[in-house]
């Protein structure tokens, strides 16, 4: 919050709570669960649940027609299909998320891009997960073939960007990442073309 332009009245120590003990209740392929004693702010004692993950990364791709090339796919955890825009996990928390996101987009869409537009963090689920997904706008695109994971069963769309936020608006677009980059996307490309 140290970067934001606002002005708190209450110092971090305040709210910030410190790690006594953290103990790893499950370790899976992506997410890994831990359970944690703290120190609340007022000195009490509580406990923490959290999934870790190493971090993501997503990206609104958008060609010169001004279309965001989009996936659908099923999502288990909800039983549904879901409009998205292209994204992926980080292979490890060191992997750079620059590099990242050029391999998701080609392996998912098929496209490189000559530009990318670095949006800024999104943390999807703050209070019991701690994954940061890096957002990126790429133009200047450039199709060649696509490299599913094995098991990766997606459709790949072009949706005019207009109406990618229209279905946003209207919360048909349920998945908060392609959220956040369709309207940010939407406001930069407004005011660059007010700027030209």
């Amino acid at each position: 919050m140290r970067d934001l332009d606002i002005n708190f009245s209450l110092p971090i120590e305040a709210l910030e709570e410190k790690t006594l003990s953290s103990t790893p209740i499950f370790d899976g392929k992506v997410l890994h669960v831990r359970f944690d004693e703290i120190t609340l702010p007022d000195g009490k004692v509580a406990t923490r649940e959290y999934c870790h993950h190493n971090g993501a990364v997503c990206v609104i791709p958008i060609t010169d027609e001004g279309e965001v090339i989009c996936v659908r796919q099923y999502r288990y955890p909800f039983h549904e299909d879901l409009l998205e825009i292209p994204a992926g996990k980080l292979d490890s928390p060191d992997e750079d998320p620059d590099d990242a996101v050029r391999r998701e987009l080609r392996e998912e869409t098929g496209a490189m891009a000559k530009s990318f537009t670095y949006l800024g963090k999104y943390y999807p689920s703050p209070a019991i997960l701690d994954e940061c997904i890096h957002m990126y706008m790429a133009e200047g695109l450039c199709f060649g073939e696509t490299e599913f994971d094995d098991d990766e069963f997606i459709e790949t769309l072009r949706v005019p960007l207009d109406k990618l936020v229209e279905l946003t608006l209207d919360g048909r677009i349920r998945d908060g990442k392609t959220q956040i980059c369709a309207l940010r996307a939407h406001m930069m490309l407004s005011r660059r073309q007010k700027q030209e």
